[in-house]
């Protein structure tokens, strides 16, 4: 799975062959969360509420990027948190 983004140790991966909603992978060590990229929650996983705090607002600022990734199954590298 290709990792899109990292940032403070959390990997941000994306599956292009993935099922519906469209979504993202989050990883911390070995807690891990699926992210629904339309609502912007977390669809399952045990992210700790501070590293989910973390991605949301990653995946807030990239919202529009990750989106068009998932339609257009196209690969981008994003910038972490700045």
């Amino acid at each position: 799975m290709p990792v899109i983004s990292r940032f403070l140790g959390i990997l941000i991966k994306m599956y292009f062959s993935d099922h519906n909603p469209p979504h993202f992978h989050a990883q911390y060590g070995e807690q891990a969360g699926l992210i629904d990229i339309q609502t912007l929650a977390m669809i399952e996983g045990d992210l700790s509420p501070r590293v989910l705090k973390l991605v949301l607002e990653w995946a807030g600022e990239h919202q529009a990027e990750l989106l068009r990734m998932w339609n257009t199954k196209h690969f981008q590298q994003l910038p972490g948190l700045e």
